[in-house]
């Protein structure tokens, strides 16, 4: 049976009466002010309506309370238990999510009752919702500048372990021998004794624990043949085949080894050199869905866009407006467009871009150019000192030369689509004091500089990165490392208790918006304290002005009175 409050009406009486006026202030200027105020009633409750019953079962525990509840959990970083301690005892989580009995059906929740939301939110992926509930309602409420975003990705680890070759290859065939012994242990009696032997038992653990890195690769070969006769063995059995085991079996054996057929009879197996292996490839089996970064290492990337104002005498509130959850391995070059696409779906565009080297590739900037957004973006690669940069030359309205930086004209000039191609005397060429530098290339009938649209708009945009107007606008890109840390700091963004790209997804995008949530927080109490500025400055003036005017009231009275005792001093003397 399905149980919600109605937390939009207002309290006839004050909830809250145990509150001293302190201690209520302090919640109030937290972020539980914000999140009881704007988020507890957009929180998506009305979409997992489907799984429970309106009329039969036992009521639910309050539904909006339960959502906010992980929300706030991860904001806070907490474990199940943790959790489960805060909304019992903790005042702040209370207030923030309109708990106001003290009854244990209002105020407690079971860890087996937090376990089962959080896998109804991530079956119906509604993580993702929230956090879009909750960035769209902070934009609208405090009324958010977001023509102005930047974009960056951050590297973060799964709770796997981090293995080896070796340990993958022992690790993945481990785990299908025991998968197999439980499901069909007919099938895992009938294996030869070694296999169950080197893996199955303490003694081979240790076997492959204590191998010298000059023996890897015998071991290795080894591990190869054990994979392959285990996949080959059982392709014929549909039910092995549909073990999840199996299929990580199956994928470990295609990205690691090379079958060679010597004869009808004879197979060779060996595993591939490590420059062979994919980066998308299998990391660790308990994490299948991970991937490889040469530079970061195992995990997830999780690419993140921000709002900012480049005002620094104003307040601005600086939101995370989209968040995408993919494997290690991907590109951040292939991350722009999908996060203009993603905001621009909130309703969240931006006018203007700030984003590292690889996410300002020729083609991004040009797509994002045609829906109306500019990217602000280094070009990849450096010209060498000395070298001619083509915005030297001298070109017509279609992209073809007209002159070199030294004022001579090509002998011809070819187009084709985007491409040209500008031949210029040998002669000419021979006695430049700049042909070290030229980019043209000798041919059979002169100097060729050949050349398209894009390089084109590669050496503008280069040329731009050296004026102070680019230089200011790129200076704010920074500010997204901030938010990196403030996100790993807070909630522990980057070491996650959880496995698997759904869980690792639901942890990024409740945590992105915890961290708005206490922005906005942050932001409405400092625009308190600018508005209450000026009334204060007042008061102090006027206090000051105040003792002013009695001080000068007094010093009047005192020479007033010196004034009536000389006239009677003079009084006294004429008499």
């Amino acid at each position: 049976m399905i149980h919600i409050k109605d937390h939009k009406t207002p309290d006839m009486f004050e909830p809250f009466p145990f509150l001293g006026p302190k201690r209520k202030q302090r919640i109030e200027e937290s972020w539980a002010k914000v999140f009881r105020e704007h988020i507890l009633t957009s929180l998506p409750v009305e979409k997992i309506f489907s799984k429970y019953s309106p009329v039969f079962g036992a009521p639910t525990k309050e539904l909006y309370s339960m959502i906010g509840l992980m929300v706030i959990q991860h904001m806070n970083d907490l474990t199940d238990q943790e959790a489960v301690d805060q909304f019992a005892y903790n005042l702040q989580w209370q207030y923030a999510l309109n708990i106001t009995s003290t009854a244990d059906a209002d105020a407690y929740v079971s860890p087996k009752t937090l376990w089962n939301m959080r896998s109804l939110l991530i079956e119906l992926n509604l993580y993702q919702v929230i956090f879009e509930e909750v960035v769209k309602k902070l934009a609208d409420v405090f009324k958010v500048d977001v023509s102005k975003q930047r974009f960056d990705s951050v590297h973060i680890y799964s709770n796997m372990r981090h293995l080896g070759r070796l340990g993958l290859f022992v690790k993945t065939i481990k785990k299908f021998l025991v998968n197999l012994k439980r499901q069909h242990n007919g099938l895992y009696e009938s294996l030869e004794t070694a296999i169950a032997d080197r893996y199955m038992t303490k003694q081979g653990d240790a076997v492959f624990s204590m191998v010298k890195p000059s023996e890897s690769i015998n071991t290795l070969a080894t591990l190869a043949n054990d994979v392959f006769s285990l996949v080959e063995r059982f392709r014929g059995n549909e039910q092995v085949i549909a073990m999840s085991t199996y299929q990580l079996l199956a994928r470990l054996f295609k990205e690691q080894c090379i079958v060679e057929r010597v004869d009808t009879h004879t197979t060779l197996v060996s595993v591939k050199a490590n420059k062979d292996v994919a980066s998308d490839s299998l990391q660790n089996p308990s994490d299948p869905d991970a991937g490889y970064d040469g530079h970061k290492g195992k995990g997830y990337q999780v690419q993140v866009a921000e709002s900012y104002g480049t005002s620094e005498d104003t307040n601005t509130l600086n939101l995370i407006t989209s968040v995408i959850v993919e494997p290690a391995h991907k590109s951040d070059a292939n991350a722009m467009i999908p996060l203009i696409e993603a905001t621009t779906e909130l309703g969240l565009k931006p006018k203007e871009v700030t984003a590292d080297t690889i996410y300002g590739s020729d083609e991004n900037c040009q797509k994002a150019k045609a829906l109306g957004i500019e990217v602000i973006s280094p070009v990849m690669g450096k010209l060498g000192e000395g070298s001619v940069p083509l915005t030297e030359f001298t070109m017509n309205s279609e992209n073809e030369i007209t002159s070199c930086p030294e004022g001579c004209a090509p002998l011809s000039t070819r187009s084709n689509d985007d491409n040209h191609t500008a031949l210029f005397s040998k002669k000419t060429c021979r006695s430049c004091s700049r042909r070290r530098g030229c980019p043209t290339m000798p041919g059979k009938k002169g100097n060729y500089l050949r050349y398209n649209d894009k390089a084109i708009r590669l050496a503008h945009r280069r040329a731009q990165e050296d004026t102070p107007e680019f230089l200011d606008k790129y200076r704010f890109r920074a500010g997204v490392e901030g938010t990196m840390s403030q996100l790993d700091r807070i909630t522990g963004f980057k070491n996650l208790r959880v496995r698997g790209l759904s869980a690792v997804s639901f942890a990024a995008y409740l945590k992105a918006a915890a961290i708005n949530i206490i922005r906005a927080a942050a932001f409405r109490n400092r625009e308190k304290e600018r508005q209450s500025a000026p009334i204060a400055a007042f008061s102090m003036l006027s206090c000051a002005v105040n003792d002013r005017v009695q001080h000068i009231s007094a010093a009047i009275r005192s020479w007033l009175g010196l004034q009536s005792l000389n006239m009677q001093f003079k009084a006294l003397y004429a008499v």
